[in-house]
């Protein structure tokens, strides 16, 4: 059994340096995983995400990834476990995480990259801030589907109450989850 890495995808789109809820409760968490857990935290804002092309039905494989797409496609595959840490917008992801997961299509289809066998390998898990649980669900619905289509295990979902900075500090329902949610 390999040795836990952790990756932590942070799809909030606040600005550099304001740490947001959903963060806050990941980063709580994660500081319950046991000591010999690698954790790799790399914030997607900080990523140029290029726009997703489909070149399925014409091209049929993709060619390895370049630059901020490569090293995404790097973290991905090297760690166990996938945190997506992501606010709730507008019922879904953040548009660059959508993104992110759309280029999955692309990984799946370059040569030599066995994206799918890998990924069935990992966990993947959610954490998420909104002002509603039940406006979480369909994002929450999707990550599931997501990692159901490459054969991921879900860890589940870890769900704050968000809204101003600050917030998840009162949901002290969601900060004892986060004391355990990595033990299962």
């Amino acid at each position: 059994m390999s040795k836990p890495h952790y990756l932590f995808l942070l799809a909030s789109t606040r600005e550099p340096g304001h740490e947001g809820n959903t963060e806050k409760l990941a980063r709580r968490a994660a500081a319950q995983l046991p000591a010999n857990t690698t954790q790799t935290w790399l914030r997607l804002a900080d990523f140029e995400l290029l726009p997703f092309v489909d070149l399925r039905h014409t091209a049929g494989t993709y060619p390895a990834p370049t630059g901020d797409m490569a090293r995404l496609l790097d973290a991905t595959l090297a760690c166990t476990d996938l945190v997506l840490v992501t606010p709730t917008y507008w019922f879904s992801f953040p548009s660059n995480l959508k993104t992110y997961l759309d280029h999955w299509s692309a990984w799946m289809r370059v040569p030599g990259v066995d994206f799918k066998a890998s990924m069935a390998a990992k966990t993947l898990h959610v954490v998420t801030t909104s002002g509603d649980r039940a406006k979480s669900q369909p994002m929450l619905d999707s990550a599931r589907l997501c990692g159901d289509f490459l054969g991921m295990r879900f860890g589940g979902a870890l769900w704050g109450k968000g809204g101003p900075p600050g917030a998840i500090d009162a949901d002290v329902a969601a900060l004892a989850q986060a004391d355990s949610f990595f033990a299962a």
